[in-house]
């Protein structure tokens, strides 16, 4: 027999740790090859691990919401192949010392500590009732604000003594500014020093990839005296939890405004071209490459084209710093089943015809419905497209998508009366129109450029030729 260790596999360029959400299996089970063990979840998507060995589940590493770099041992397989394994004493070594230090008991596990040695003298015993009675007055560490801890580091914050207050202290390095093991003994060994804190007083929230938030200013927070005001709920309510991608958006959008001064350009377009031409060569494009031509590639592929015309709306803000994007990747927010939004992400898009563009906008927002997306490909978006036509909406103000600068609405397509010029003279004919709604971070994005993006958007979509062949 040996023993195999299942390992956090590698999910994306981008993508460097990843949220235990749910064990499928338990201690003592059998798994079959490549069945899943456990469900994990990065900013945006969730995904299974699945086992690379048939043996027996003998240990779990990690405890649900505990966040698991790329690369770490979730869980050890015990297997009856000595293939892709370790020498036992190693393995168990090692098991021992993280579940002394890194880990602390769950129910699954009611006999972890059945090892140690029972204390046979009364000066063992005084010392384990002592270190009973500390355990019990350990401050209780929780999390009913904004900032997450893992089982980890509460169990270290409970035995060292440190408060709900001192603890908020801590600088996190981990997703979402949240705290890490490496975080917390780093502030045990300078303990007594005066606590960083994640963000100066008046410093802006910083995004270290297009869906992590470090929340900024907890001084402001501390206080109970500032803590919202619980709703009023009777008999009659409803009361129903936020699921977890809901809190991460919501997240995402509040700091997303406390962060970029949101300013909007709107602008009418005449799209009946399109909407012609599209009429008229849908059913021979679904015949030929087996795809639906809808309008979102056509819009895609024009407002690629306008980011390489203007290549600073293609940009992110790093504290002073403007980072200017080479590639330009659009994100396309699609909606869930759930209610929730998603964003995958169409890299290198201005490198895409319309046929390559209608492949990939489909293939995204189908694989996105049924939650079959990569955990890549909802990273590294430059600027985002919001469709709110879908529902009917005229017009819309979305939020920006951080660290990105931008972010375009299309609005339902309608037929209007407008007035058409021609050389013979004006007269009112029925069109199709919508409308583009721009917004864009004035920090970086001012009036002109914001309103040129869009204009030009709006001119591409309007000169667009009915004789277009694909």
């Amino acid at each position: 027999m040996a023993k195999f260790e299942l390992k956090l596999p590698k999910m994306g360029e981008s993508v460097a740790e990843a949220t235990l959400t749910t064990w499928l299996k338990e201690v003592g089970d059998t798994i079959e090859l490549d069945e899943p063990i456990v469900e994990i979840a990065t900013d945006k998507v969730d995904s299974e691990v699945p086992s690379e060995v048939e043996g027996i589940l003998i240990e779990k590493r990690y405890n649900v919401d505990d966040v698991i770099k790329v690369g770490e041992t979730i869980a050890i397989i015990e297997t009856e192949s000595d293939t892709n394994t370790e020498e036992n004493s190693t393995v168990k070594s090692e098991t021992a010392e993280e579940n002394e230090s890194d880990k602390s008991e769950t129910d699954e596990n009611p006999d972890a500590s059945s090892g140690d040695p029972v204390p046979d003298t009364l000066k063992d015993v005084e010392k384990t009732v002592e270190h009973g009675a500390e355990t019990a007055a350990a401050p209780v560490i929780n999390n009913d604000g904004e900032r997450f801890y893992s089982p980890l580091v509460k169990n270290i914050a409970q035995r060292e003594n440190i408060s709900q207050e001192e603890l908020d202290q801590v600088e996190g390095s981990g997703l979402e500014g949240r705290v890490t093991k490496e975080n917390i003994l780093a502030y045990l060994e300078n303990r007594g020093e005066t606590p960083k804190k994640s963000a100066e007083k008046g410093q802006k929230p910083t995004f270290s990839d297009q869906n992590s938030v470090a929340i900024a200013d907890k001084s402001s927070k501390t206080s109970k005296s500032s803590a919202p005001v619980a709703a009023s709920v009777n008999g009659k309510d409803e009361i129903i939890e936020m699921s977890r991608m809901g809190k991460m958006i919501a997240k995402h959008m509040v700091a997303s405004v406390q962060t970029a001064a949101h300013v909007q350009s709107f602008i009418e377009v005449d799209v009946t071209n399109i909407w012609n031409w599209r009429n008229k060569v849908k059913n021979d494009f679904m015949k030929r490459e087996g795809e639906k031509l809808t309008f979102t590639p056509i819009f895609m592929q024009a407002i690629a084209k306008t980011i390489r015309e203007f290549p600073m709306i293609n940009i992110s803000l790093d504290g002073d710093t403007v980072i200017k994007k080479k590639d330009i990747n659009l994100g396309m927010a699609a909606a869930l089943p759930s209610g929730n939004l998603i964003v995958p992400v169409i890299k290198n898009a201005d490198q895409l015809n319309l046929v390559g563009m209608a492949k990939a906008v489909n293939d995204l927002a189908n694989r996105a419905r049924n939650g079959k997306l990569k955990p890549d490909e909802t990273q590294g978006g430059t600027y985002t497209v919001t469709n709110v036509g879908t529902f009917g909406s005229v017009m819309g103000t979305p939020i920006i998508n951080q660290p990105q600068v931008a972010i375009l609405a299309l609005g339902a397509i309608r037929k209007v009366p407008a007035v058409i010029e021609t050389p013979e003279g004006d007269f009112i004919g029925i069109r199709h129109k919508m409308f583009l709604s721009h917004s864009y971070d004035h920090r970086v994005v001012n009036g002109a450029l914001g309103g040129q993006f869009v204009q030009r958007v709006a001119q591409h979509l309007e000169a667009w030729d009915v004789n277009e062949k694909i």
